[in-house]
């Protein structure tokens, strides 16, 4: 009875050691945050001190030189982007996951190993072949040509997910809707789809993470016309300085669409990330 005791006290306290240093982990990823946050709210005089003064009057002076600069147009870009982009990568990458899982092509794992390799390439090692090719055709400071280079940079990483989540599905119920008379497109949509939607909507996330966050094709093969949000962001390094409160302040507005997408997908990330993990 004393081992046993002795056994579950051990238990609690390694439980309460893991407990405390998730919470230091959790802690040191969100302080860079909350001292952004911070400095959004000082004036450009309090932010650049040295060491920063956490007293400094608070002031909303960073936020209206942002907005002054008319971020709007930039903003609506990567939106357009981002979801587009997400959207079509869903739609391709959702029947390719069905092929490579639950009714597997012949040499899957090669088509598996290509989608991969596809990632192996350095992007700056392809920028220069698509910079030619935007401008032989006319593409360049298009919107359109970011949404094709985001869904094409993006599917890999969604027929990966989404192959791991479809592998779970119960093959009874496909059964059953074959029974039924159910055709490929009713199976996938009615049958298939709301079984693994926190596996869609995980893989749909990340790929809107990665196309909103994209710096480097946006900088170089846009203008004026399809700048994104981040290429926005690096207007502000100028060669007068770096206006720390406006670029916080810039920074917290641009994230805010993805962190409202994490927030309201947050259950279904937490669901599709984990589904597949215990075989």
């Amino acid at each position: 009875m004393n081992e046993r005791s002795e056994f579950i006290s051990k238990r609690r306290g390694g439980g309460w050691a893991l407990s405390g240093l998730a919470w230091i982990v959790g802690i040191l990823f969100v302080l860079p945050v909350v001292w952004m946050l911070l400095t959004s709210f000082h004036s450009e005089e309090d932010a650049a001190k040295n060491p920063p003064d956490l007293g400094a009057p608070l002031t909303l002076d960073g936020y209206r030189s942002f907005f002054d600069t008319g971020p709007w147009p930039s903003i609506a870009n990567s939106l357009t982007a981002s979801i587009l982009s997400t959207a079509l990568v869903i739609l391709l990458a959702f029947p390719a996951a069905y092929a490579l899982s639950i009714r597997p092509v012949r040499k899957w794992t090669d088509v598996l190993f290509f989608f991969l390799s596809t990632k192996m390439l350095p992007v700056v090692a392809g920028l220069l072949p698509i910079y030619l090719f935007a401008q032989s055709v006319g593409f360049l400071d298009n919107i359109w040509l970011l949404i094709i280079l985001y869904t094409s940079m993006n599917l890999p990483i969604a027929v990966w997910m989404l192959r791991s989540f479809l592998s779970e599905v119960p093959v009874e119920i496909l059964e059953a809707a074959s029974v039924d008379g159910a055709n490929l497109t009713r199976t996938l949509r009615s049958v298939v789809a709301p079984v693994v939607t926190p596996g869609i909507a995980s893989a749909a996330l990340i790929c809107f993470i990665f196309s909103w966050n994209e710096l480097l094709f946006a900088r170089v093969l846009t203008g004026t016309v399809a700048q994104t949000a981040p290429v926005f962001l690096t207007g502000f390094v100028t060669s007068q300085g770096l206006f720390l409160a406006k670029v916080c302040a810039a920074s917290i507005v641009v994230s805010l669409p993805v962190l409202i997408a994490g927030f309201a997908a947050q259950d279904k990330l937490v669901q599709g990330l984990s589904l597949g993990a215990v075989k």
